[in-house]
Protein backbone atom coordinates (compact mmCIF):
# COMPACT_ATOMS: atom_id res chain seq x y z
CA UNK A 1 0.00 0.00 0.00
CA UNK A 2 1.62 3.32 -1.08
CA UNK A 3 1.74 5.62 1.96
CA UNK A 4 2.19 9.38 1.85
CA UNK A 5 2.83 12.10 4.37
CA UNK A 6 0.57 14.96 3.37
CA UNK A 7 -1.65 17.81 4.57
CA UNK A 8 -5.35 17.56 5.47
CA UNK A 9 -7.17 20.88 5.25
CA UNK A 10 -9.16 22.30 8.18
CA UNK A 11 -10.46 25.71 9.22
CA UNK A 12 -12.80 28.19 7.61
CA UNK A 13 -12.66 29.82 4.19
CA UNK A 14 -9.62 32.10 3.70
CA UNK A 15 -8.24 31.02 7.07
CA UNK A 16 -7.20 27.41 6.55
CA UNK A 17 -4.83 25.42 8.72
CA UNK A 18 -3.65 21.86 8.10
CA UNK A 19 -3.04 18.59 9.88
CA UNK A 20 0.08 16.68 8.89
CA UNK A 21 -1.07 13.10 8.41
CA UNK A 22 0.14 9.75 7.17
CA UNK A 23 -2.45 8.34 4.77
CA UNK A 24 -3.02 5.98 1.90
CA UNK A 25 -2.29 7.87 -1.32
CA UNK A 26 -5.57 6.57 -2.76
CA UNK A 27 -7.67 8.07 0.04
CA UNK A 28 -9.37 11.51 -0.39
CA UNK A 29 -7.28 14.49 0.67
CA UNK A 30 -9.39 15.26 3.75
CA UNK A 31 -10.61 11.69 4.23
CA UNK A 32 -9.48 8.82 6.40
CA UNK A 33 -5.82 8.74 7.45
CA UNK A 34 -3.56 6.27 9.24
CA UNK A 35 -1.99 8.62 11.79
CA UNK A 36 -1.74 12.33 12.51
CA UNK A 37 1.81 13.48 13.23
CA UNK A 38 1.50 17.26 13.45
CA UNK A 39 -0.13 20.48 12.30
CA UNK A 40 0.76 23.43 10.09
CA UNK A 41 -0.70 26.95 10.34
CA UNK A 42 0.44 29.31 7.52
CA UNK A 43 -1.63 32.23 8.85
CA UNK A 44 1.06 33.31 11.32
CA UNK A 45 4.42 34.91 10.51
CA UNK A 46 6.54 32.84 10.66
CA UNK A 47 4.25 29.87 10.10
CA UNK A 48 3.41 27.75 13.15
CA UNK A 49 4.51 24.13 12.85
CA UNK A 50 3.90 21.39 15.39
CA UNK A 51 5.47 18.05 14.51
CA UNK A 52 6.08 14.74 16.21
CA UNK A 53 9.71 14.45 15.15
CA UNK A 54 10.19 10.76 16.03
CA UNK A 55 6.98 9.60 14.33
CA UNK A 56 7.81 11.55 11.17
CA UNK A 57 11.32 10.05 11.14
CA UNK A 58 9.91 6.55 11.70
CA UNK A 59 7.45 6.84 8.82
CA UNK A 60 10.17 8.13 6.51
CA UNK A 61 12.26 5.13 7.51
CA UNK A 62 9.34 2.86 6.57
CA UNK A 63 9.25 4.35 3.09
CA UNK A 64 6.42 6.91 3.38
CA UNK A 65 6.72 9.57 0.68
CA UNK A 66 6.08 13.22 1.62
CA UNK A 67 4.32 15.61 -0.74
CA UNK A 68 6.17 18.73 -1.87
CA UNK A 69 4.73 20.90 0.90
CA UNK A 70 5.28 18.35 3.66
CA UNK A 71 8.81 17.72 2.37
CA UNK A 72 9.55 21.42 2.85
CA UNK A 73 8.07 21.26 6.38
CA UNK A 74 10.08 18.16 7.29
CA UNK A 75 13.23 19.78 5.94
CA UNK A 76 12.52 22.93 7.93
CA UNK A 77 12.11 20.89 11.11
CA UNK A 78 15.31 18.89 10.50
CA UNK A 79 13.66 15.51 9.96
CA UNK A 80 15.23 15.03 6.53
CA UNK A 81 18.63 16.10 7.90
CA UNK A 82 18.38 13.53 10.69
CA UNK A 83 17.34 10.85 8.21
CA UNK A 84 20.33 11.71 6.02
CA UNK A 85 22.73 11.44 8.98
CA UNK A 86 21.28 8.08 10.06
CA UNK A 87 21.82 6.74 6.57
CA UNK A 88 25.44 7.87 6.87
CA UNK A 89 25.72 5.90 10.13
CA UNK A 90 24.32 2.79 8.42
CA UNK A 91 26.90 3.12 5.66
CA UNK A 92 29.67 3.47 8.24
CA UNK A 93 30.70 7.01 7.27
CA UNK A 94 30.60 8.08 10.95
CA UNK A 95 29.18 6.88 14.23
CA UNK A 96 25.96 7.88 15.98
CA UNK A 97 27.74 10.32 18.32
CA UNK A 98 29.15 12.21 15.35
CA UNK A 99 25.74 12.13 13.65
CA UNK A 100 24.13 13.59 16.79
CA UNK A 101 26.83 16.27 17.09
CA UNK A 102 26.33 17.32 13.48
CA UNK A 103 22.56 17.35 13.91
CA UNK A 104 22.73 19.50 17.05
CA UNK A 105 25.05 21.96 15.29
CA UNK A 106 22.65 22.15 12.35
CA UNK A 107 19.68 22.71 14.70
CA UNK A 108 21.48 25.51 16.56
CA UNK A 109 22.22 27.29 13.29
CA UNK A 110 18.62 26.79 12.19
CA UNK A 111 17.22 28.13 15.47
CA UNK A 112 19.57 31.13 15.26
CA UNK A 113 18.21 31.93 11.79
CA UNK A 114 14.63 31.54 12.99
CA UNK A 115 15.26 33.78 16.00
CA UNK A 116 16.94 36.38 13.78
CA UNK A 117 13.90 36.39 11.54
CA UNK A 118 11.56 36.78 14.53
CA UNK A 119 13.68 39.65 15.89
CA UNK A 120 13.64 41.34 12.50
CA UNK A 121 9.86 41.00 12.24
CA UNK A 122 9.47 42.33 15.79
CA UNK A 123 11.73 45.29 15.03
CA UNK A 124 9.84 46.09 11.83
CA UNK A 125 6.55 45.81 13.70
CA UNK A 126 7.81 48.20 16.38
CA UNK A 127 8.99 50.67 13.73
CA UNK A 128 5.61 50.49 12.00
CA UNK A 129 3.84 51.07 15.32
CA UNK A 130 6.01 54.12 16.12
CA UNK A 131 5.48 55.48 12.61
CA UNK A 132 1.71 55.09 12.98
CA UNK A 133 1.79 56.84 16.38
CA UNK A 134 3.85 59.71 14.97
CA UNK A 135 1.49 60.07 12.03
CA UNK A 136 -1.51 60.00 14.35
CA UNK A 137 0.08 62.65 16.61
CA UNK A 138 0.78 64.83 13.56
CA UNK A 139 -2.80 64.54 12.36
CA UNK A 140 -4.13 65.36 15.85
CA UNK A 141 -1.84 68.41 16.06
CA UNK A 142 -3.08 69.65 12.67
CA UNK A 143 -6.69 69.15 13.75
CA UNK A 144 -6.06 71.01 17.02
CA UNK A 145 -4.40 73.87 15.13
CA UNK A 146 -7.32 74.14 12.71
CA UNK A 147 -9.80 74.03 15.60
CA UNK A 148 -7.90 76.75 17.50
CA UNK A 149 -7.79 78.91 14.38
CA UNK A 150 -11.51 78.41 13.81
CA UNK A 151 -12.29 79.28 17.44
CA UNK A 152 -10.18 82.43 17.15
CA UNK A 153 -12.06 83.45 14.00
CA UNK A 154 -15.41 82.84 15.69
CA UNK A 155 -14.31 84.86 18.74
CA UNK A 156 -13.18 87.73 16.48
CA UNK A 157 -16.49 87.65 14.62
CA UNK A 158 -18.44 87.67 17.90
CA UNK A 159 -16.36 90.60 19.20
CA UNK A 160 -16.92 92.53 15.97
CA UNK A 161 -20.68 91.93 16.18
CA UNK A 162 -20.67 93.11 19.81
CA UNK A 163 -18.85 96.32 18.86
CA UNK A 164 -21.30 96.92 16.00
CA UNK A 165 -24.26 96.46 18.36
CA UNK A 166 -22.72 98.86 20.90
CA UNK A 167 -22.09 101.43 18.18
CA UNK A 168 -25.67 101.08 16.95
CA UNK A 169 -27.02 101.54 20.49
CA UNK A 170 -24.87 104.69 20.90
CA UNK A 171 -26.17 106.13 17.61
CA UNK A 172 -29.77 105.49 18.65
CA UNK A 173 -29.22 107.19 22.02
CA UNK A 174 -27.69 110.21 20.28
CA UNK A 175 -30.61 110.49 17.87
CA UNK A 176 -33.12 110.26 20.73
CA UNK A 177 -31.30 113.01 22.63
CA UNK A 178 -31.28 115.20 19.53
CA UNK A 179 -35.02 114.69 19.08
CA UNK A 180 -35.78 115.60 22.71
CA UNK A 181 -33.77 118.91 22.73
CA UNK A 182 -36.09 121.05 20.45
CA UNK A 183 -39.14 120.21 22.58
CA UNK A 184 -37.41 121.45 25.71
CA UNK A 185 -36.38 124.70 23.95
CA UNK A 186 -40.02 125.25 22.85
CA UNK A 187 -41.23 124.83 26.41
CA UNK A 188 -38.66 127.34 27.62
CA UNK A 189 -39.77 129.86 24.96
CA UNK A 190 -43.44 129.37 25.89
CA UNK A 191 -42.59 130.00 29.52
CA UNK A 192 -40.77 133.24 28.62
CA UNK A 193 -43.65 134.66 26.50
CA UNK A 194 -46.08 135.32 29.43
CA UNK A 195 -43.30 137.08 31.28
CA UNK A 196 -42.76 139.38 28.31
CA UNK A 197 -46.48 140.13 28.08
CA UNK A 198 -46.60 140.91 31.81
CA UNK A 199 -43.74 143.36 31.43
CA UNK A 200 -45.58 145.17 28.62
CA UNK A 201 -48.73 145.54 30.73
CA UNK A 202 -46.75 146.93 33.68
CA UNK A 203 -45.11 149.45 31.39
CA UNK A 204 -48.54 150.66 30.13
CA UNK A 205 -49.87 151.08 33.70
CA UNK A 206 -46.95 153.21 34.71
CA UNK A 207 -47.58 155.50 31.81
Amino acid sequence: MPVKIRLARHGRKRYAYYHIVVADSRAPRDGKYIERIGSYNPNTNPATIELDFDKALTWLGKGAQPTDTTRAILSYQGVLMKKHLLEGVKKGAFDEAEAERRFQKWMEEKEAKIQAKKDQLSSESEKDRKARLEQEAKVNAERAEKLAKRNAELAAEAEAETKEEEAADTDEATEEAAEETPAEETKAEEAEEPKAEASDEETKKEE
